[in-house]
């Protein structure tokens, strides 16, 4: 089925951006915590087990994000972006998504490539099983630094992403921003900028 074309974001949409944006937002932040040398072991293994189930959710999110933006719908351009402009927010976009699939399935492999096979208590209600990889040390060691270096590549461009939505925001004063936050604020906007006859 062709994605449909579209003015902005529906409500979907714009749900799951701002939930995955949260979740990213604090499983860097308690990833960089649970790290820490000097944590109690008890809290850090606890620690531990919430970032496991929280990624777990971004993960599932992201993927129906990912789905959804591929399958559904297709937003038009803001007006007044260049060509290069809508190709770059495109891409950046994609690339985020990705990013967001990718991170948590790279913890993921953390865990299942471990030799201590210690299991994943999703919010202490069920049990995700491991995948069905090889386990080593090495392996092990491989799959934190990849964790690791996606989980900052996307930090950087989360800031990027953030900075150009602001920059729209206040600067060129366009709909980048506000067609995110729902259809309320872009109609208002229109109705400024457009006045009826």
């Amino acid at each position: 089925m062709p994605r449909r074309p579209a003015d902005g974001y529906d409500p979907i949409a714009i749900v799951l951006h701002w939930l995955i944006a949260l979740l990213i937002v604090g499983l860097l932040a308690l990833g960089f915590v649970m790290a820490l040398q000097s944590i109690d072991p008890a809290l850090q293994f606890s620690l531990f087990q919430w970032h496991k189930s929280f990624g777990m959710l971004a993960l599932l999110l992201a993927a129906v994000r990912l789905v959804h933006s591929l399958t559904v719908v297709r937003v038009k351009p803001v007006k007044g972006l260049s060509a290069l402009e809508y190709r770059s927010a495109d891409a950046m976009h994609y690339l985020l998504l990705t990013l967001a699939v990718a991170v948590p399935v790279a913890g993921w492999m953390i865990a299942s490539v471990s030799p201590l096979e210690i299991p994943t208590f999703a919010f202490n209600l069920v049990v995700i099983p491991h995948l069905p990889v090889p386990k080593s040390d090495a392996a092990e060691a491989w799959w934190t630094t990849v964790h690791a270096v996606l989980a900052y590549s996307m930090l950087a461009l989360v800031l990027l992403h953030s900075g150009a939505a602001l920059y729209h925001h206040y600067v060129r004063h366009d709909e980048v921003l506000t067609r995110m936050l729902g259809s309320r604020h872009r109609t208002a906007k229109t109705s400024i900028e457009e006045p009826g006859p």
